[in-house]
């Protein structure tokens, strides 16, 4: 039994190749492009084209097309990351209702010191203030909230593809740059 879900369906696996990086960047750059734009701009055929993108669409690579917005001029002008040290066997119920709040934009499991980081948006500091401590902290689920609020956002990339990222020469060190978190607050920290 394999794990490819295209498998099932008797359909091949899309092939990501250059041409299909190609028309990643170029959905990238103008996610409503005909598909008749954007096999002219990639140098394929309209049925190569739609062919392509239907086949990264039903494999989970194309996730979606969604209009980019400046939420500053839609009146939400301040945003924060929140932390949140959420207690053993809660993930589910916590992970279910910041999903229900309309106004956390994104949220992250992480490793580290906190579990999870939510990007959320709020119309002025009263109502953040209401959001983190009257409605995600007060949650039982959640432990610890730290609030670091966004004094101005630079960029925000819609995606990464693997080309983007350069070689960089290793910098010769055995572990990376991570704070160490003491899990039982009873145990020693010396060795």
């Amino acid at each position: 039994m394999t794990d490819d879900p295209s498998a099932s369906s008797g359909r091949s696996a899309p092939v990501i190749d250059e041409i299909a990086y190609d028309i990643l960047r170029a959905l990238r750059r103008n996610g409503r492009i005909s598909i008749a734009a954007l096999a002219q701009e990639v140098g394929i055929s309209r049925a190569s084209a739609y062919s392509r993108v239907e086949s990264m669409t039903r494999a989970g690579i194309i996730t979606g097309f969604t209009a980019e917005v400046d939420t500053t001029r839609l009146g939400l002008g301040v945003s924060a990351l929140v932390f949140c040290t959420i207690q053993p066997q809660s993930w589910t119920s916590f992970l279910h209702a910041i999903g229900e709040m309309p106004d956390v934009e994104s949220a992250r499991v992480m490793t580290g010191e906190h579990d999870v980081m939510l990007v959320v948006r709020s119309v002025d500091m009263e109502s953040m203030q209401s959001l983190v401590i009257g409605t995600i902290a007060a949650r039982g689920e959640v432990m610890k909230v730290e609030t670091a609020i966004v004094m101005g956002e630079v960029f925000r990339r819609s995606f990464v593809l693997p080309g983007d990222i350069p070689r960089r020469d290793p910098i010769g060190v055995d572990s990376g740059l991570m704070r160490f978190t003491r899990t039982d607050q009873t145990r020693s920290t010396r060795v």
